[in-house]
């Protein structure tokens, strides 16, 4: 794994375009082993017994952990086919209302008498799948009818389909919200708090009558000047010429996107482990000795969780790129020069929205402060209509998933939703 991550981390890169053509070209190679592997695990699984043999089960797990040592760009399911409503378990059902060639507007759709908020919850575009929510989303649809921005990899979307950049991620906000209909509340979580408020102030300054009853921001990079993070700190070392020069390929000729310039997913993901390598390196060989000593349930954790990690998304060039430079690097909203589609962007527009900001103490990826930072953009909200939660013992993903996100955070959610719906 170490050479792996060295190799996409630190390789010159003279000519970019190639870069995805090389990394599939690694990929395809190696499939045969990884299917051979996965085979043997079978044959393995199928003589039963044999499994139990320590020699057999140090055998399969390094068998287990070769078929496992790849990337997939497949959305993996959100796998929630029940929740409880009350004291009653409902069946869950996903339902696409509408979609383009990035993004479809999900629903999971339950059958219960009385009518829930209705919620949508606006994921990152952000080298993973939306399905890393699947437990904000789980923890919402006790109370909530709730949709998310089911965003699509840009390596499946045909030129044809046109450009996808930063302006075109608002407009699909808006666009779902106006589906959905008036009344509507929209949380949005980490890098989306920006194009979500940025809808919002849109909508509510054109009152157009989808505007959102109330907006929650989530670990968001409103104003990243606020103590700035290593993240905010790694976008603002390159000139957005750089970005554009080594971190953006071409999508090979075997996929729809054939020829669509895209910051590769791959390349997102080497970064986050990068940041993190041991940890991620002893996790594997931990998985490797769980499943030696036929310790199932401790693997399964481990496997389930980068099964995720590993689903890969590759985003549009032109929504990498806007976004690092209008986002990270001239922080244009907190400054007051935000555009959309030409127009100016006005927070203080927002009159109709209430908000909700939630902040993680431990947070190393948006420092507190910088969520917090649309209360003061929002000039025009009356005081009872606006709210802020720093939660305290959290880092980023404590936020929105995990114990306190669901023991701590989400009452406060729910009861706001509820205030102003």
């Amino acid at each position: 794994m170490r050479r792996i991550v060295a190799l996409y981390s630190r390789v010159p890169i003279d000519c970019p375009a190639m870069l995805y053509h090389a990394y599939q070209a690694q990929a395809d190679l190696t499939e045969p082993l990884r299917l051979f592997a996965k085979s043997a695990c079978d044959l393995i699984d199928a003589a039963g017994g044999t499994r139990d043999l320590p020699f057999m089960r140090a055998m399969r797990a390094a068998l287990e952990m070769t078929s496992r040592a790849t990337l997939t760009h497949d959305r993996p399911p959100y796998g929630i086919d029940k929740v409880l409503v009350g004291n009653e378990e409902v069946a869950v059902v996903e339902e696409v209302v509408t979609s383009t060639a990035f993004g479809a507007l999900l629903r999971f759709r339950k059958d219960v008498e009385t009518a829930q908020p209705r919620v949508l919850v606006v994921a990152p575009m952000s080298g993973h799948f939306a399905t890393l929510l699947r437990h904000t989303v789980k923890t919402l649809l006790g109370d909530h009818d709730v949709y998310i921005t089911d965003w699509l990899n840009a390596r499946d979307a045909p030129l044809s389909a046109g450009r996808f950049g930063f302006d075109e991620y608002v407009e699909h906000v808006m666009n779902f919200l106006t589906t959905i209909g008036p009344g509507t509340h929209v949380v949005a979580v980490c890098q989306p708090c920006v194009q979500t408020l940025i809808a919002a102030a849109v909508m509510n300054e054109d009152h157009h009558p989808a505007a959102p009853a109330s907006m929650t921001l989530m670990a968001g990079p409103i104003d990243t000047r606020v103590a700035p993070s290593e993240v905010n700190k790694l976008a603002n070392d390159k000139p957005i010429e750089w970005f554009e020069r080594n971190l953006i390929a071409t999508v090979p000729g075997q996929f729809k996107g054939r020829g669509r310039r895209v910051y590769p997913g791959f390349i997102q993901l080497t970064a986050f482990m990068a940041m993190n390598l041991d940890r991620h390196i002893k996790a594997h060989s931990d998985m490797f000795h769980e499943l030696a000593a036929g310790e199932w349930d401790k693997a399964k954790a481990r496997k389930d969780f980068y099964d995720e990690y590993f689903a890969v998304l590759d985003l549009p060039a032109e929504f990498y790129l806007e976004t690092v430079s209008q986002v990270f690097q001239r922080h244009l909203l907190p400054r007051g020069e935000m555009t959309w589609r030409g127009r100016k962007v006005d927070p203080a527009a927002i009159k109709r929205t209430a908000l909700l900001t939630v902040e993680g103490e431990r947070d190393d990826i948006c420092s507190v402060g910088q969520t917090v930072a649309a209360q003061d953009l929002c000039a025009s909200l009356r005081p009872y209509r606006k709210k802020h939660h720093l939660q305290a013992g959290v880092g980023h993903y404590g936020v929105f998933s995990g114990r306190r996100w669901e023991g701590q955070i989400y009452p406060l959610l729910r009861n706001f939703i509820l205030q102003n719906d």
